[in-house]
């Protein structure tokens, strides 16, 4: 079924539909990892966007359910140059396409998504509509106005809190819109888990007595939830914290600094972002599309990507909290850095090495 693609410059492209065949709007991104399509399907970051694949081939080893990021995928929708129609993996246990039905996410193929890639790359994200009808001028605007990913966070959070065992230490998670991946990184050091509500109260948080406390990933802009600001502080006054990519955002703004929109972000598995205290540099997994642009006199730099120069890791210069944009947690993607989950756990303990 013929399906096209409309940009919110006028650009239209022409496709193929697949997945779950019903009109979608969001914002337009791109993602390079040549593999993880489905730990990006997952990632709840990816809530309220239309995702280009820059791989041309996505769907050849299927998908399985222990590699999943999240319960449910996020993005609105997902445009490939291509879609393999037969998975070969011997994970595999379902195909892409039936997923996508399943969760009634709509798909286009047969594009160029080369230049697809290039109009964002020089343009930056905008909103599109995927849509398999001739739709007016008018209405083309009335549906990109309606759109918009305020307080993603909101609908990603868990609703109420919960606990994952462990024996070790135990760690509160502010879910802004957590990965699987993070669980699992501190369920391998032995750690009890207790994931809260993006919108918490610091009591009910500071009741368990948490050894640490960690803030998640998640989608959206980070000045949506300046409203838990003074929570932040408390924390970082409180206990050892431990910020990933919108967490330390959320971090940054929490103690006065500030942030911007990228132009297209960071997506993807092959981003080089150098370790200031360690001389060393790391090939990371990202995936936002805001970032710290102002950092107050309490922070310090500890990261920057050698693309850009722009700021990857924080450290708090007077209590054990720290954050890094990228995502040591990886899936997808290297876990070089995951040696950060390592120096929360030396904070937790009372480590002076807590970045």
């Amino acid at each position: 079924m013929k399906a096209q693609l409309i940009l919110e410059n006028g650009k239209k492209f022409e496709g193929r539909a697949f997945g779950y065949k019903q009109e979608s709007v969001g914002e337009l991104v791109f993602t390079t990892g040549m593999t993880g399509y489905q730990e990006v399907l997952t990632d709840p970051s990816y809530h309220g966007q239309i995702v280009t694949f820059t791989y041309p081939l996505i769907g050849n080893y299927g998908i399985n359910l222990e590699d999943i990021e999240s319960a449910t995928p996020h993005p609105k929708a997902l445009i490939v140059r291509e879609k393999a129609n037969y998975p070969s993996n011997w994970r595999c246990e379902m195909g892409l396409e039936g997923y996508l039905k399943h969760h009634k996410i709509m798909g286009i193929e047969a594009l160029d998504t080369r230049e697809l890639t290039k109009i964002i790359r020089d343009q930056g994200t905008m909103k599109a509509i995927i849509t398999l009808r001739e739709l007016t001028e008018s209405q083309i605007a009335q549906k990109l106005n309606q759109f918009n990913n305020i307080h993603a966070v909101d609908r990603v959070t868990t609703s109420h809190s919960y606990e994952v065992l462990g024996e070790g230490k135990h760690v509160a998670i502010i879910d802004f819109g957590v990965k699987e991946n993070i669980l699992r990184s501190l369920q391998l050091r032995n750690c009890k888990i207790t994931v809260f509500p993006a919108r918490a109260k610091v009591k009910e948080v500071l009741s368990i007595n948490p050894d640490g406390i960690l803030l998640s990933n998640g989608p959206g802009d980070p000045e949506d939830l300046m409203d838990i600001a003074d929570n932040i502080r408390t924390f970082v006054e409180t206990k050892p914290v431990f910020g990933i990519c919108l967490g330390h955002q959320i971090l940054n703004l929490a103690l006065g600094g500030s942030s911007k929109k990228m132009t297209f972000g960071h997506r993807g598995c092959n981003h080089p972002v150098k370790d200031l205290q360690q001389g060393k540099v790391y090939i990371t997994s990202q995936n936002h599309g805001y970032v710290v642009n102002e950092v107050p006199e309490t922070l310090e730099i500890t990261h920057i990507n050698l693309n850009d120069q722009s700021v990857e890791g924080l450290r708090h210069r007077k209590h054990p909290a720290f954050s890094v944009q990228f995502h040591p947690e990886a899936s997808p993607g290297p876990q070089e850095t995951k040696y950060l989950f390592d120096e929360f756990m030396n904070a937790m303990k009372g480590g002076q090495d807590h970045a």
